[in-house]
């Protein structure tokens, strides 16, 4: 796939981690792409649901799952503004995504190579393409910007 493709789909989830920031909650963003359109959209809703796994990609899934009728993502591409976690990363593999695209590294809690590769693993029976470094600069600009305004205050 062309990165020009990429970038426009980062920056649709890029506009998912402005609607966490708007909510108070840690921005980042993720959108589900099927056949070239974006199927679903999540951004971080831990602090207003009150649920340690509203991750952007947690909310993803699940509306995805709700619109195509089914947990199995096969077909489709994931799209998240920071490296994902080992829950989230748990949660792709289980759903069959055929592609993660992240932007930002997680230094701190990455399962997508910072820390560990879930993805990589051969004994799990699915192993999706990892492609990483999408808009990286914007990606951590937009957390970075947050957690300087947050204790700034």
């Amino acid at each position: 796939m062309p990165n020009m493709d990429h970038e426009f789909f980062m920056r649709e989830a890029l506009k998912e981690a402005d609607k966490a920031a708007q909510w108070g909650e840690v921005p980042i963003g993720a959108v589900v792409v099927k056949g070239g359109n974006v199927i679903a959209r999540g951004h971080n809703m831990r602090e207003t649901w009150k649920d340690p796994t509203a991750h952007a990609e947690i909310v993803a899934l699940r509306e995805a799952s709700r619109i195509l009728g089914g947990w199995r993502l096969s077909g489709c591409r994931l799209y998240v503004t920071l490296e994902p976690c080992p829950m989230c990363a748990g949660a792709l593999i289980l759903a069959r995504i055929d592609e993660i695209i992240y932007g930002a590294a997680e230094p701190k809690f990455g399962a997508a190579g910072s820390i560990v590769n879930l993805f990589a693993v051969d004994r799990f029976n699915h192993q999706p393409q990892l492609t990483s470094g999408i808009l990286e600069e914007e990606c951590g600009m937009i957390l970075k910007e947050f957690f300087r305004e947050r204790r700034n205050k």
